[in-house]
C-alpha cells in the first residue's frame, strides 16, 4: 500500500494543479518567494532612484525625471502583475517557483540596464521586461489549462500580454526619432495597463483582498527603506568631507521625519478596506494602478534628500529652490495619492479627508521658503498628529 501512494504524494510535492485560490482563505500572508521578489525589484528601485539623482545634480531635470518615470514603470508593472497573479493562482510548486525566478531574473536584467537607459539606451532594459512578461504568459496558460472556469479570461490575459510584447520588440528594433519613441512608449504603456481591464472582464480572478493590500504594504516598506538607506549613505559622505555637519544633521532628521510620517500616513487606514467596500473593476484598478504615483514618489523623496546633502555641501549644478522641488514635489504626490486610495475626498472624518490636500498644497508652498524640507518634514508630522487626534475614540472597521 505505501508503494503505491508514495508516488502520488511526490507528484503532489512538486506539482500541483494552478486553480484559483478562495478569495475569503483564512491566514493569507506573503510567501518566502514573494519577499524574495520584493527584495530583488528593490535593487532595480534603487538603481532608478541613484541615476534620477545623477541627471539632476548634473542639471538634466527634464530627461532624468522623464527617463525615471519610463524606468519605474517597467519595474513596477512587472511587480504589479505577478503580486496579482500569485494571490489568485499560487501555488507555490516547482513549475510556479521556476517561472517566478524568470521573472525575478529579468527584474534583475532591468536593473543591469537602468544606467543605459538614463543615455537613451533602452534595450537591456526591454530584454529584462520582455522576459518577465514572457514569463508571466506561461503561468496565465498553466491557470488556462488546470481552471476551466477562469480559461477564458486566462487566455485573454496570455494572448493580450503576447500581443503587447511584441510591439515592444518591434519598438525596440526600429530606431525611431526621440519624441517619437516618447509617444509610442505612452502608447504602448496604454496597451499594457488595458490589457488586465479587458481580461477581467471576460470574468474576475479570485484575488485575495487582504494578500494585495499586505503586498502593496511591503512594497512601500521595502521603498521608504531605500529612502533612508540614499539619505543615510548620502549625509554619511557629506559628514565624512568634515564640514557643513551641522546643517547636514538637521537635515537628516527632516529626512526621517518625513520617512516616518510617510510610513504613517500610509499604514494609517487598512489597505484593503478600499478593495473590500468597492470591488468594482474600476475601482480596484485605480487603487491597484494608482500606486505607481505611490511608489515612485516615495522613491524619488529618497533622491530630493540626496541632492539636498549635494547641495548643502556645494556639489549641485541646480538651484535651492529646484532643489526644495525635488523633494517636496514627491511629498505633495505621496501624500495626494495616499489621500485618493486610502482615505478619500469623502471620508466620515472630515478633518483627515481635508488635511491631506491641504497639507500637501502648504508642502508644495514650503518650496519658496527659507528651509523647505524642514517645514515639510514638520507639516507631514503635523498631519500625523490630525489624523491620530482626530481619530482618537473611534471605532475602527476590521
Amino acid at each position: 500500500m505505501s508503494q503505491g501512494i508514495f508516488p502520488v504524494q511526490r507528484i503532489r510535492v512538486w506539482y500541483r494543479p494552478m486553480r484559483s485560490r478562495d478569495s475569503g482563505e483564512n491566514h493569507r500572508v506573503s510567501t518566502p518567494l514573494e519577499l524574495l521578489f520584493d527584495l530583488c525589484f528593490v535593487v532595480a528601485v534603487g538603481a532608478a532612484s541613484a541615476d534620477l539623482h545623477h541627471e539632476l545634480v548634473e542639471g538634466h531635470i527634464g530627461h532624468g525625471i522623464l527617463s525615471y518615470a519610463m524606468v519605474f514603470f517597467a519595474i513596477w508593472w512587472g511587480w504589479l502583475n505577478f503580486s496579482w497573479f500569485a494571490s489568485a493562482f499560487d501555488t507555490d510548486d516547482v513549475p510556479y517557483r521556476l517561472a517566478t525566478l524568470v521573472q525575478i531574473a529579468g527584474g534583475l536584467t532591468v536593473a543591469a540596464g537602468v544606467d543605459r537607459a538614463f543615455n537613451g539606451d533602452f534595450r537591456v532594459v526591454m530584454v529584462g521586461y520582455v522576459l518577465m512578461r514572457l514569463a508571466m504568459v506561461t503561468q496565465w496558460l498553466r491557470a488556462a489549462k488546470s481552471d476551466p472556469e477562469r480559461r477564458t479570461t486566462a487566455l485573454w490575459y496570455a494572448g493580450g500580454i503576447t500581443v503587447v510584447q511584441v510591439l515592444w520588440v518591434a519598438d525596440a528594433l526600429i530606431a525611431f526619432p526621440q519624441t517619437t519613441a516618447v509617444i509610442l512608449f505612452a502608447v504602448l504603456v496604454v496597451c499594457e495597463l488595458a490589457v488586465p481591464s479587458i481580461a477581467e472582464s471576460r470574468g474576475g480572478t479570485s484575488w485575495h483582498p487582504h494578500h494585495i493590500a499586505e503586498r502593496y504594504g511591503l512594497f512601500t516598506l521595502i521603498v521608504l527603506g531605500e529612502v533612508v538607506l540614499s539619505a543615510t549613505t548620502a549625509v554619511k559622505e557629506g559628514v565624512s568631507e568634515g564640514e557643513h555637519v551641522g546643517t547636514l544633521i538637521g537635515l537628516a532628521a527632516a529626512g526621517l521625519v518625513l520617512v516616518f510620517s510617510m510610513w504613517w500616513l500610509y499604514f494609517d487606514q487598512p489597505g484593503h478596506l478600499r478593495l473590500v467596500r468597492h470591488p468594482s473593476l474600476l475601482s480596484t484598478s485605480s487603487w491597484g494602478y494608482g500606486h505607481y504615483l505611490i511608489f515612485a514618489s516615495a522613491a524619488a523623496v529618497g533622491t530630493g534628500l540626496e541632492l539636498a546633502v549635494d547641495y548643502d555641501t556645494h556639489h549641485s549644478a541646480i538651484s535651492g529652490l529646484a532643489t526644495a522641488l525635488v523633494v517636496t514635489v514627491p511629498v505633495a504626490v505621496f501624500l495626494l495619492s495616499v489621500w485618493l486610495l486610502h482615505i478619500g475626498p469623502t471620508n466620515e472624518c472630515r478633518e483627515i479627508a481635508i488635511g491631506y490636500p491641504v497639507t500637501a498644497v502648504l508642502v508644495l508652498a514650503a518650496s519658496f521658503g527659507p528651509a523647505p524640507i524642514h517645514v515639510a518634514a514638520v507639516l507631514a508630522a503635523a498631519l500625523v498628529a490630525l489624523t491620530v487626534f482626530a481619530t482618537h475614540g473611534r471605532v475602527r472597521s476590521a
